[in-house]
């Protein structure tokens, strides 16, 4: 555990001296994601260490380099977690790289993501200036958040060193039902079941069963466990789904512990597509074949398929969809950026990122 931001700052001045780009590198264990990396490696994973934690205020500040795992540790001891549930990725997943990649687990649509959790961040730019955004209390957050900006940006709007987060109680009691059907009636039943006043914290369809995860106090979720009358699933491993779906652990997901860490992305065999659509939308071609998450919003595809082909489904399906992992990592694997969108994307990273050294191309191969 170690304060580095003097270090890192002097490290971009002399690549803004130098006209050299960095590839900013925290745990590595999200290198797969984006466009193939360029630059040379910024390592911030020394960067680390919890900075205040106020169980009380339910808040958390940590150096961008601090691993999942510690901030999770420090959690438990008071009862309290991080709501979004974020990936560990074999355990060296960083908090700034999840913010970074704006990675959230099962219970997104109903706890929010890890964007909605960020108070406040601290993060140094292209100029090598250390500046500051947000606050460390929930109620300093107002205005145009540039905090939130940073969750899905990749680092291309400068380094993070900082990021302050409301963390929340975990729930008093947790049970997991389950129903066998075709994906079609799950999407149907699982937007029924979330316009409905009961403590539902996952629901997730995955060959010809529904999994819903249901979260809160103990009369509450025993209640709603009777009157949905679904075959109640072990606690254990209830807890093992749920780990294994938001760890992208499951044999659907096939990534290798070697892509993870960083290597070769050529090790992923089959692409694997991440939609992100209406909840009630229905992808006949693809439904069935798919995993179908955060209660139909999310759904995820494993195959070679055509990238514009994919994203006129999205689009007919009211969202977007991105080339996850694997595939050709050289060419665009987010979906298509309108025009306009991308003049003010552009300008934010120009008010940031001037010299345009920050992961460049991670993104899209125009920023």
């Amino acid at each position: 555990m170690a304060d580095l931001s003097a270090d890192i700052q002097q490290q971009v001045l002399a690549a803004r001296n130098d006209k050299q780009v960095l590839n900013i590198v925290g745990g590595a264990s999200k290198s797969f994601m984006g466009r193939e990396a360029v630059g040379e490696r910024l390592d911030v994973s020394g960067h680390s260490g919890i900075v205040n934690y106020q169980p009380v205020e339910l808040v958390l500040t940590a150096r961008a380099g601090t691993q999942l795992t510690e901030i999770e540790a420090a959690l438990a001891q008071n009862n309290q977690m991080l709501a979004f549930e974020p990936p560990r990725f074999s355990g060296v997943a960083t908090i700034g790289g999840t913010l970074a990649c704006n990675q959230s687990g099962p219970g997104r649509p109903w706890t929010g993501s890890v964007r909605d959790h960020v108070l406040g961040v601290r993060l140094i730019n292209g100029l090598g200036e250390h500046l500051r955004f947000g606050g460390q209390v929930m109620k300093n957050v107002a205005g145009y958040d540039v905090s939130r900006l940073q969750a899905g940006a990749m680092g291309s709007l400068g380094v993070i060193t900082e990021i302050s987060l409301k963390v929340l109680p975990k729930p008093a009691a947790r049970c997991t039902i389950v129903w066998d059907m075709g994906a079609q009636d799950a999407i149907n039943f699982m937007n029924q079941l979330a316009a409905r006043p009961k403590p539902l914290s996952a629901a997730c369809w995955l060959q010809g069963r529904l999994y819903v995860r249901l979260s809160g106090a103990f009369s509450a979720v025993e209640a709603t466990v009777k009157e949905w009358k679904g075959i109640e699933l072990e606690h254990r491993h209830a807890d093992e789904f749920w780990r294994q779906l938001g760890q992208q652990e499951l044999s659907f997901f096939e990534i290798s512990s070697s892509v993870r860490q960083g290597s070769s992305i050529g090790n992923v065999d089959m692409p694997l597509w991440r939609f992100s659509v209406n909840s009630a939308a229905s992808i006949p071609s693809l439904d069935e074949h798919c995993i179908i998450d955060w209660g139909g919003s999310q759904r995820w595809l494993r195959g070679e398929q055509d990238k514009l082909h994919m994203e006129s489904l999205a689009a007919s399906a009211g969202g977007q969809v991105c080339l996850y992992a694997g595939g050709d990592r050289r060419s665009e694997v987010m979906h298509t950026t309108p025009a306009v969108l991308q003049i003010i994307q552009k300008r934010i990273k120009a008010s940031f990122d001037p010299d345009g050294i920050f992961n460049p191309g991670r993104l899209y191969n125009w920023m």
